[in-house]
């Protein structure tokens, strides 16, 4: 039987290149030849859906404060590219274009010429609730997306949350096959992420996300959602629970494989997706 060809996944773009979520690393992203960009969203003040990874923007721009209490136009006005890699090709934009919204980046990404697929993450917890899913609908309906196919002309999409309550609440409106469900283990950097957005309580915090993640794991051991999204480490440490879900036919997409030796073993279980932030390393070692 011929082996199907594994995907690769641009993890918020090229982001080894470049800053992530910006113009820049999905540019080239789509230069390395990635069968697919995954990135972040978020929801400005005034309503406009972007794409940054962190609640606020104090990691990766020159200014500080919550993504949700800035308008599109004062985000548009941040350095997100600097801290990273501030030489960027003039084809690749200025340093003040480089923050996309969700719309731009689809736009970047029908520009391809070719089939190309695109991994939203929703972020939660936001502090606009479920408002968040529903711009992000809205926004790609206005497109010409539909949730039958879940396509606009040559880009597959598909939706992917570590929230359960984000993913039910998109499996109620979109195909089970368009659905991913992320699991990892609670560590500290995630609690830390999320400390950062205003949370003050760490043990209430961590509390929580481990109630996520138990109810993430149910939802998949449920075989509903048809995308299953582990980490690297989940995989290795999780073996029988990673074995139930190929059983039950759930195709895999797990994060963050920038070494080549993990593609290997990951291809070797029956993985079909990689998210890399070394799309072009991890796809010429694969033969992809």
């Amino acid at each position: 039987m011929k082996r199907m060809k594994t995907l690769v996944y641009a993890h918020r773009g090229s982001s080894k290149a470049y800053a992530e979520n910006t113009r820049a690393a999905y540019l080239q992203a789509l230069a390395d030849g990635a069968d697919g960009i995954e990135c972040d969203i978020h929801l400005s003040s005034d309503g406009f859906v972007v794409c940054h990874h962190d609640p606020t923007v104090d990691r990766t721009s020159d200014s500080t404060g919550r993504v949700g209490e800035k308008t599109l136009e004062e985000l548009k006005g941040l350095d997100f590219a600097s801290w990273k890699n501030p030489s960027i090709p003039e084809e690749f934009g200025a340093l003040n274009e480089q923050l996309v919204t969700l719309r731009e980046l689809v736009q970047l990404m029908q520009n391809a010429g070719r089939e190309i697929g695109l991994a939203v993450e929703i972020k939660h917890p936001s502090p606009f609730g479920r408002k968040l899913e529903e711009a992000m609908l809205a926004e790609l309906a206005f497109l010409g997306w539909e949730a039958g196919d879940s396509r606009i002309g040559n880009i597959y999409i598909t939706f992917m949350s570590f929230d359960p309550g984000s993913v039910r609440y998109l499996l109620e409106r979109i195909p089970a096959t368009h659905v991913c469900q992320l699991v990892t283990e609670v560590d500290e950097e995630w609690i830390d992420e999320l400390l950062l957005a205003g949370d003050a309580d760490r043990a209430g915090v961590a509390a929580v996300l481990a109630q996520a993640m138990t109810h993430g794991v149910e939802l998949l051991d449920s075989g509903v959602p048809q995308l299953a999204g582990p980490g690297v480490a989940y995989v290795r440490e999780h073996p029988s629970t990673i074995a139930g879900w190929l059983a039950r036919g759930a195709t895999f997409r797990v994060w963050t494989v920038d070494d080549p030796k993990d593609a290997t073993y990951l291809v070797g279980l029956g993985v079909a997706q990689l998210t890399s932030n070394v799309p072009a390393l991890i796809k010429s070692h694969l033969g992809a």
